[in-house]
Order: C-alpha cells, then sequence, then structure tokens
C-alpha cells in the first residue's frame, strides 16, 4: 500500500501566500479607486433665496491704467457717483468699518494691484472687502 504523504507532514497544511497576494491585490484597488467616488448631492441655496445685504457697499474700481476711482450705487443698483480717488484718500472715504467695500478691477488689471488695493482697505480698519466679479453666462 502506498503512502499518499509529502516529505513535510500532512496534507491539510494551507499555502496562504496566495490569499495574501489577493488581499494586497485588492488593498490596492480600493486605495485607487476611493479617491475617485463622488460624496453626496449638497443642495445649496440658490441666490434669489439669499438675503439681501442691509447696507450698500462702496466700490473701488481699479482701471487698467491703474487709477482707481470711487463708485456709490443706491440700493437698485443705480450709480449715484462714480469719482476718481488716491490711495491716501482711504482714509476719509473709509470712516466706518462696518461698511462693505467691494473691489472691482479691470480683467487686464494685474494681481498685485488688487492685491494693494486690498491691504490699504484692510490697513485702514475696513472689515468687509470683497470681489466684485461678472457671472459667466
Amino acid at each position: 500500500m502506498a503512502r499518499l504523504h509529502s516529505k513535510r507532514g500532512a496534507m491539510h497544511e494551507i499555502n496562504v501566500v496566495p490569499y495574501v497576494d489577493v488581499m494586497l491585490v485588492l488593498l490596492v484597488i480600493f486605495m485607487v479607486t476611493a479617491p475617485l467616488v463622488t460624496p453626496g448631492v449638497i443642495d445649496l441655496p440658490s441666490v434669489g433665496k439669499a438675503g439681501q445685504p442691509k447696507l450698500v457697499p462702496l466700490e473701488v474700481v481699479i482701471k487698467e491704467d491703474r487709477s482707481l476711482s470711487l463708485r456709490e450705487r443706491d440700493a437698485s443698483g443705480r450709480i449715484l457717483s462714480d469719482r476718481p480717488i488716491e490711495r491716501g484718500e482711504f482714509a476719509k472715504m473709509f470712516k466706518d468699518p462696518k461698511t462693505p467695500v467691494l473691489i472691482a478691477g479691470d480683467k487686464n488689471v494685474r494681481y498685485e494691484a488688487v492685491l494693494q488695493v486690498m491691504d490699504d482697505l484692510r490697513t485702514q480698519g475696513v472689515e468687509r472687502v470683497g470681489l466684485q466679479v461678472k457671472p459667466s453666462r
């Protein structure tokens, strides 16, 4: 009678090396695909639902030649005044730090000029500074 044993021992030993290989491949697949999974959709309110600002912001307009002008609007959006100003006049113009200010820069103005105006406004104590943009169509 022939014995069906291997030289090492009993036949009931399980070789786990292939299982470890499969687990490592699955781990790599999950690590690659996890960032591609999109999170849940968030239903944000539209602009029409948002509250209108209580104060009408003043606009500092930076033209292509880096000259500045101050534009004031009424609550309906009509321009009340548009006059040229200098950077040194910011302290006189913006006495109330709660007044919101929008910076409207020409698209050909260097980013550095916009940042300098923002910095000057912050130095004068203006707390609410934003950038005015035109919505794309």
